[in-house]
């Protein structure tokens, strides 16, 4: 369902993707966390692997795979990787906002996203994956607001319990 004023629909999307980016990167950042207690190494230096590490994919899969060292009990690993896959799980939808450009129907108003990603199929390309901006993405970036804050209070509430260096 469309909005009557498409205006007022994509600027909500601004504002949400803008308060999305903010939350995003305060939860990951968390990972700094994750780091220096998987690797047993102080918050400084897992400072220094983290920003080595130039894009979310890395330091999430260098949080997955050192929880999945042999001398990680199984409790902790699972705790870990819940979390980090949940993150991954999100990254994609940041992704999708983050990443996409914008398009307007000239009559109406109306703005799309534009998938800005090549998909291989068996005999050929699809590209520019286009979506309304509606109600209903606009929930989804909500959704994805709430899900990331929980997240990142859940992520906060391992590092105590584990003791990890904070």
């Amino acid at each position: 369902m469309l909005s009557a004023d498409p205006r007022r629909q994509f600027e909500r999307l601004l504002l949400r993707t803008g308060e999305m980016n903010y939350i995003w990167t305060n939860t990951e950042s968390l990972l700094i966390h994750l780091i220096a207690g998987l690797a047993g190494v102080d918050k400084e230096t897992a400072v220094v692997i983290f920003l080595t590490l130039n894009t979310t994919r890395a330091r999430i899969d260098l949080v997955e795979r050192l929880a999945k060292m042999d001398r990680r009990d199984a409790e902790e690993r699972d705790e870990v990787l819940s979390r980090s896959r949940a993150l991954s799980r999100l990254s994609g939808i940041r992704n999708h906002f983050n990443h996409c450009i914008y398009s307007f129907d000239p009559e109406s108003g109306n703005a799309h996203t534009i998938l800005m990603r090549i998909s291989d199929r068996k005999t050929g390309l699809k590209m520019g994956r286009t979506d309304p901006v509606d109600d209903a993405e606009l929930a989804r970036i909500e959704g994805a607001i709430a899900e990331l804050v929980a997240l990142n209070r859940d992520l906060w509430g391992l590092i105590r319990a584990r003791s990890y260096p904070a």
